[in-house]
């Protein structure tokens, strides 16, 4: 298949797809957040419904990704959505019928990561298909830029409906728009399966995922930058969890300061994606990545001494604008250096990765957080994420493959 070809009306049905169906799923997870939030006012809780949200996920990665090397990618997207869609249905129907236990909260948010499980590694590998390996960085970004339009509105539009009407109806309004986002995919988007989807499977999960992990194993670049990923991850989750429960308890519980909180992070992340969309980043990929961790650090650390609410939005708003200048590249770094026959497998590590060690994290987080107070949290993490930053912009196998393509003196592979 000739990627230039229509890579355009493609890329715009498939956002608008991934759009409509995100902005669900963000108003859904926005609202069974914010409800045991203001429920439970509980570290604890806020643990327990993470771990639910993530835990599922990290067991079905491995197998997600190998299906997104053997399995049409496209279907695998409308399978999840579908999945996600009809647990949300049940979950709405229990609670008119009264059952609003946050037990069951829990069990759909496990139900919804499955179907996340499947559908981010099939989502990473699919782009690279239809789009053209030099528009990559434009079409991330601006992906970039529209999750955050999302996630800006889904906060807004999640509280005043919490605050009007019934949770089960943003679970109502969630079913209605994936079933949008499938029927685009199912009706107007036409991509052909890739080359190995076609292929008649001779070789178990098994001999593929070991084929995987051997492939992971040998490339220099992906190895190290999932050691840097996971180390980050540990660090950033206090930032990415707990600082909803830090505005509750030094700011105040109204549901405005949440939103607050929520929009000046998502602002910035439209900024920052339509700065990368025109920007593209520093001609060294590695060099945008290690500034934009080097300002969350910054940023996180001095969330952890602010007592003025203005100020604290600021802050997160900062971070919003740089985040997309890590995940733009390290996205388009890895559908360029990956066999595409291994994409798949490379999304559903990371996947696997990041569902697994932000939980296991958020075990130590979560219950010191109702000892101690989460500023320390973002102190000590925020100091530990600027020396990662310096270690990033030392490693040489992250500085070579952050090079422009016909820039590489070296193999990474080998």
């Amino acid at each position: 298949m000739d990627k230039n070809k229509n890579w355009e009306k493609n890329t715009i049905l498939f956002l608008t797809s991934q759009t409509i169906s995100l902005f669900g799923s963000m108003l859904v997870q926005y609202a069974i957040s914010w409800y045991i939030i203001l429920k439970t006012q509980s570290g604890v809780m806020m643990t327990l419904s993470i771990i639910c949200g993530f835990l599922p996920t990290f067991f079905l990665s491995p197998f997600a990704g190998i299906w997104a090397d053997r399995y049409n990618r496209k279907l695998l997207i409308i399978l999840s959505d579908s999945l996600i869609a009809i647990s949300t249905l049940i979950l709405a129907i229990l609670f008119f019928m009264g059952y609003d236990s946050i037990l069951l909260l829990f069990a759909v948010s496990a139900i919804r990561a499955l179907g996340s499980g499947i559908q981010i590694p099939a989502v990473g590998a699919f782009i690279p298909q239809f789009v053209p390996e030099e528009k990559l960085t434009k079409v991330n970004a601006i992906n970039s830029t529209i999750q955050s339009m999302v996630t800006l509105a889904a906060p807004m539009l999640s509280g005043a409906l919490l605050s009007i009407t019934t949770i089960e109806v943003i679970f109502f309004i969630d079913v209605v728009t994936a079933a949008i986002a499938v029927l685009i995919l199912l009706l107007f988007l036409h991509v052909p399966a890739h080359a190995k989807a076609l292929e008649k499977q001779s070789t178990g999960y098994f001999k593929d995922m070991s084929k995987g992990i051997k492939y992971v194993k040998n490339h220099k670049f992906i190895k190290t930058i999932f050691i840097f990923c996971a180390i980050f991850f540990v660090l950033v989750a206090p930032l990415l969890f707990l600082t909803p429960l830090q505005v509750t308890r030094s700011f105040g519980d109204e549901v405005w300061r949440l939103t607050a909180t929520e929009n000046s992070f998502s602002i910035g992340m439209i900024l920052g994606g339509i700065i990368m969309a025109y920007w593209g980043g520093f001609k060294n990929k590695l060099h945008t990545m290690v500034l934009s961790n080097f300002v969350i650090a910054i940023c996180t650390f001095a969330l952890g001494t602010v007592s003025i609410f203005w100020i604290y939005l600021f802050l997160m708003g900062l971070i919003g604008l740089v985040m997309p200048m890590f995940n733009t590249p390290f996205m388009v770094l890895l559908q360029q250096k990956v066999d595409p026959d291994f994409l798949g497998r490379v999304f559903g590590f990371l996947n696997m990765i990041s569902s697994s060690i932000m939980p296991m994290a958020m075990l130590v987080y979560g219950p010191v957080a109702d000892f101690i107070k989460i500023e320390w949290l973002l102190l000590g993490t925020g100091f530990l994420m600027v020396i990662q930053s310096l270690f990033m912009l030392k490693n040489k196998v992250l500085i070579e493959a952050g090079k422009p393509i016909g820039d590489n003196l070296e193999d990474l592979e080998k």
